[in-house]
């Protein structure tokens, strides 16, 4: 049967407003982000980027041997060039170092080409996690777990500027991508 002349096409849904930006996942070592990072990227059909892989693949050394080598000074300053250039690319999925949002230019310049999710999660949380990797740079010391409580009450303040805040907790990493994904469909570019 031909259709009817004067029925209206159909209408595609409107892409979600975050459909033209990168989603950059913000917060402390241990919050997630490269783990829930890969799984949502996968759900969203991007490709997921890990801001300090691709550090270490520029740079030809690990975070850890940078650190100990140049400095944090100098690490910041790759890592600051590194998202320059991974924000010039097509939208993906990228988690950013602990201390990337840190930086206010950064800041500003992921605001522009991304939505900015803090993944938060308690200090236990982050502690019980990140005892599983001996390859943190700023925890290499006898009094870890205070250096990261620090860095916890720092760091709270400026992660809490990110578009979207999702709790990151123990439990399957589904559960954060689904929260993620619900929360993406709540933002509205500023």
């Amino acid at each position: 049967m031909p259709a009817d002349s004067d029925s209206p096409a159909p209408v595609s849904p409107p892409a979600p407003a975050y459909a033209t930006r990168t989603i950059a996942l913000v917060g402390l070592m241990g919050a997630g982000k490269s783990t829930v990072g890969r799984r949502l990227a996968h759900r969203l059909g991007r490709t997921f980027y890990d801001s300090d892989q691709e550090i270490e693949k520029a740079a030809g050394l690990s975070v850890a041997d940078i650190f100990s080598l140049h400095g944090e000074a100098d690490f910041r300053r790759g890592e600051q060039q590194v998202l320059k250039r991974l924000l010039a690319e097509e939208p993906h999925v990228l988690a950013t170092g602990g201390g990337a949002y840190l930086n206010e230019e950064t800041r500003t310049l992921l605001r522009e080409k991304a939505v900015t999710i803090w993944l938060n999660a308690d200090l236990e949380t982050l502690w019980r996690r990140v005892q599983k990797k001996s390859t943190r740079p700023l925890l290499r010391r006898d009094d870890a777990k205070s250096v990261l409580a620090n860095l916890f009450v720092e760091r709270e303040p400026i992660y809490s500027q990110a578009d979207l805040v999702v709790d990151s907790k123990d439990g399957p990493h589904g559960t954060t991508v689904n929260a993620i994904l619900k929360a993406l469909k709540t933002w509205t570019p500023q």
